[in-house]
Order: structure tokens, then sequence, then C-alpha cells
């Protein structure tokens, strides 16, 4: 299949920007993360997760045979194994990294790696992968949150969870930092969008599934991140976006 993509971050209403993402289809590896912390700590924290993806990746294509910071699972996907793989080593350099005036910084993420024989997610936290296929948007990750796990328990968030929304119980650098790693079979005529929440809050589901639909990986991007900004978004704004179609 052909591939299409395109990446764009904004600082929204913000005095830093705290995510940071990558576009790489010559690796296969599309990231976006997050920062918490404050400031620098979420700018240093989410530069930190996706340079060290990007790092991993790369090793890999120089040499296929490199030392993998985890052992892979034979019951896995490559693209999956690389995914955890990434995730556990940049859980490791950010608890390194967690001292003085960056001890308390930690970032989501949520990352697609794409292969010839299929696809892998994996995310921390509430950044999410949506998936547009044949006229129906779906969101493929569960946020780690508090909200999700009473739902998952059965119960409803009480009235007003709005305040409830930002309270994640995972993120890479703290100790609870497990990601939720799934395989994926991408289509002719998918689209994918990994985001930051600062774009899916202010722009709800069908404000995105009416934007995923334009030509381009490009035009939808762009669009995305600028009108979320113009709904009112007061967070970071970041959208990576991808187009599957038949080679």
């Amino acid at each position: 299949m052909r591939l299409d993509s395109a990446g764009q971050t904004h600082i929204g209403r913000r005095t830093h920007n705290e995510d940071a993402y990558c576009v790489l289809p010559d690796l296969g590896l599309f990231v976006v993360a997050d920062g918490l912390g404050g400031q620098e700590g979420g700018e240093v924290a989410s530069r930190c997760v996706v340079d060290t993806f990007v790092g991993f990746g790369l090793r890999l294509e120089k040499d296929r045979d490199s030392t993998w910071p985890t052992v892979p699972d034979p019951g896995r996907s490559r693209e999956e194994n690389l995914l955890s793989a990434c995730s556990a080593l940049a859980q490791r350099n950010l608890q390194a990294q967690r001292v003085g005036r960056l001890r308390e910084m930690a970032s989501t993420v949520v990352a697609l790696a794409v292969g010839e024989h299929g696809a892998a997610v994996a995310h921390v936290g509430d950044s999410r992968l949506y998936r547009l296929r044949a006229g129906k948007l779906e969101t493929m990750t569960r946020d780690h949150s508090l909200i999700e796990e009473l739902r998952e328990a059965g119960m409803e968030p009480p009235g007003g969870s709005g305040n409830w929304r930002h309270l994640i119980t995972r993120a890479l650098g703290t100790d609870n930092a497990e990601p939720t790693v799934q395989r994926l079979r991408p289509e002719p005529g998918d689209v994918f969008l990994l985001c930051s929440d600062g774009l899916y809050e202010p722009l709800g589901m069908d404000g995105l599934m009416r934007r995923l639909t334009l030509a381009s990986a490009r035009e939808v991007c762009d669009t995305l991140v600028a009108d979320a900004y113009e709904a009112g978004g007061r967070d970071n704004i970041t959208a990576v976006v991808l187009r599957f179609a038949e080679a």
C-alpha cells in the first residue's frame, strides 16, 4: 500500500509547547507524546520519549541484529515488539533524568509502527489513535485514566466529571508506565490519526470525522490543528495523520 503522512503541532494558548511528535514513513514510525510536569519538565519529557523511539528505530534500521532493550515476545509481531521495546527504553531514559527541577516530569505517548505485514499501536496515558474506515470513525486506544477505569469497573463517573478527565493513571516516567500494545491491520482507504488531548477535546468525534475526509494527509493535519485552536483549544495541539491507499 502507498502511505501519505503528515504531522503538525501548535502551542495553543499555553506559554510552552509540551507536545512532541515524529513522522518517519521510511522507518514506518509515527509518534505523539504529551509531556507532564510543567513547562520545562513537560518539554523535556515529551522530547525524550520521541527521541528514544526514533533513536531505537534508526538503530534497528542500520543493524537488524542490534541488541534490544527487552526480550522480544515470539507471540507478538515485529511491530508490537518494537513499540514495546521503545516504550521500555523511554521509561528508563525518563526515570534516569527525573532529578532536580525535572523530578516530576513524565509523558503520555501514542505510537504507530507500520511494516510490510501489518502495523501495531502502543499507548500510555490519554494520547489517542483514531481510525476512519468506510465512513466510520473509531477510537483504537482506551485512555489510561480514572474515568476509563471507573467505566471498566461498571461505574459511571459522577456528574460534572469534567474536572476528572485529565486524571491519567499511567505515564512514562512514573511507576505505572506499562504500555497497551495491540496489532492492527490497515486496509486501503484507512485514515489514522494520532493526537494529544489538545486536539480531540475541542473538536469531538463529529469534528474529527468531518476533517479526516479531506484530500491529503497534510491538508487533514493542518486543518485539524488550526480548527482545534479556533474552537477554543487552550492546551498544546498535536496531530499526526496517515492515509493508506492501493499501491
